[in-house]
């Protein structure tokens, strides 16, 4: 895929060293637009990411009727003017989710409940992405859903249910351990006749069971696999401000960069900790990472902690099942820590890489064996051979994914030459601030253009 946007990094010239704050967190950014939009009253939020992807769900609820109010330059801070739970209008164009499948699958559900016809559209690689996932049980609660591939890929056409009828609960059983296919369903049992329960594999993250609460909808979370919804037939906007910690997943890579960098230390601040984002921190433990949290409290419904990272000699390991959906999205980078290490690193139950913005094992396997790592790729995961350092002098293609560019950006670092990055221009769909905030701790790595 052709994006465009190049980077150029490492070797790193010294120890990474420096205080970083990181931008709010976009998977509870998407949520706290959404669920403003549908409360009563003015939703007031702070640490919103300006990222694409969270633009294009403040468009797609723009477009169909709420109204937000930008309060600094740098939209991280925001009001949403909700229209009520059943007041969004049939958008006269199409919803375009850009490159987010969050924003996709989520909005799925909430169009679902609605009595109006809706066509749902994303960018080149989202259109590639299963939606079948999301499709089905919309379905099962009464929406129609077409696409092509029988509903699997977008464009998506969604009509709800219409003449004052709703859509009627259900208890789910999800195939796939997805909090989006959970979120999906639960915003849609927002609209639905009597309660609906998702029932899940493993636990993944719960950032949308703990935001409804500030607007006044009650989840029962049943164990950890099952959560329960009974509509309350209302959101209300919350009147304290709804606060967006700092992204664990944007923080990944620099505590990956901050251990494999000879001399390091890092302090990352007010980083979410929630147990269902917090794979990453716990892979990167058992690896022997040198990493402590120096101070905890919490920001809204969320646990938040300053951790301060040092470099250190990883250690390979077989990862633990349990921990893949909590550290899903932190992969790429944490090849990246498993080729520098010692001894083996194993990840198997992880195909869900597979359906990402890329093909995410075999776009890391290949990008890495370019630079002489030792990684072996298999159908649900990869086996690593660390090794003491990479070879640069190569050219790496990111497929437009945000996450590969800003892995392989890390990888560079202990690189012996510079990397070339093709396609990396996606990383402003969820990190544009990326490349300031490294060079601000000494990494080396520039646009090309720049």
């Amino acid at each position: 895929m052709n994006i465009g946007g190049t980077l150029i990094a490492g070797p790193a010239e010294g120890p990474l060293k420096g205080n970083i704050s990181v931008p709010g967190d976009k998977s509870m950014s998407h949520r706290a637009i959404m669920l403003g939009a549908l409360a009563d009253g003015t939703t007031h939020i702070e640490g919103f990411l300006p990222g694409d992807d969270n633009f294009a769900t403040a468009a797609m609820f723009e477009a169909m009727g709420a109204k937000i109010t930008w309060h600094n330059a740098e939209k991280t801070s925001l009001s949403v003017e909700g229209v009520g739970l059943f007041g969004l209008q049939e958008p006269e164009q199409v919803l375009d989710a850009g490159n987010s499948g969050t924003a996709a699958r989520l909005i799925t559900g909430i169009l679902a409940g609605q009595d109006f016809h809706s066509v749902l559209v994303g960018d080149a690689s989202l259109h590639k992405r299963p939606m079948q996932r999301v499709a089905d049980p919309v379905r099962l609660m009464g929406a129609q859903v077409d696409g092509r591939e029988q509903g699997n890929k977008m464009p998506l056409a969604i009509r709800g249910v219409s003449g004052g009828k709703k859509l009627h609960g259900i208890h789910f059983v999800s195939p796939v351990a997805s909090a989006q296919v959970k979120s999906c369903v639960l915003l849609a049992a927002l609209f639905a006749d009597g309660e609906t329960t998702v029932t899940e594999p493993k636990p993944t993250r719960d950032h949308t069971e703990r935001m409804l609460p500030l607007f006044g909808q009650e989840v029962e979370r049943l164990d950890a696999y099952s959560s329960r919804l009974k509509p309350s037939g209302k959101l209300t906007a919350p009147k304290a401000t709804v606060l967006i910690p700092a992204d664990p997943s944007s923080a990944t890579f620099f505590a990956v960069a901050a251990s494999i960098v000879p001399g390091s230390d890092v302090l990352l601040q007010s980083i979410g900790i929630n147990p269902r984002r917090d794979g990453w921190r716990r892979v990167l433990i058992d690896m022997q990472a040198a990493l402590d949290m120096v101070a905890t409290s919490k920001v809204g419904a969320e646990p938040v902690a300053d951790i301060q990272v040092k470099a250190t000699k990883l250690q390979g390991i077989e990862v633990n099942p349990n921990d893949i959906p909590d550290a899903i999205d932190e992969f790429p980078v944490l090849f990246v820590a498993a080729a520098l290490s010692e001894g083996t690193f194993v990840l198997k139950e992880a195909e869900e890489l597979r359906v990402k913005e890329s093909d995410r094992i075999a776009t890391m396997v290949a990008a890495l064996q370019a630079c002489g790592a030792d990684i072996q790729e298999f159908d649900d995961g990869a086996v690593i051979q660390g090794k003491s350092s990479l070879t640069g002098g190569v050219t790496v293609d990111a497929h437009g994914d945000h996450r590969i560019a800003m892995a392989m950006a890390v990888a560079a670092q202990c690189a012996d030459a510079e990397i070339r990055i093709t396609n990396a221009a996606a990383i402003a769909t969820s990190f544009p601030s990326f490349v300031d905030l490294a060079q601000s701790i000494g990494m080396n790595v520039r646009w090309e253009d720049a």
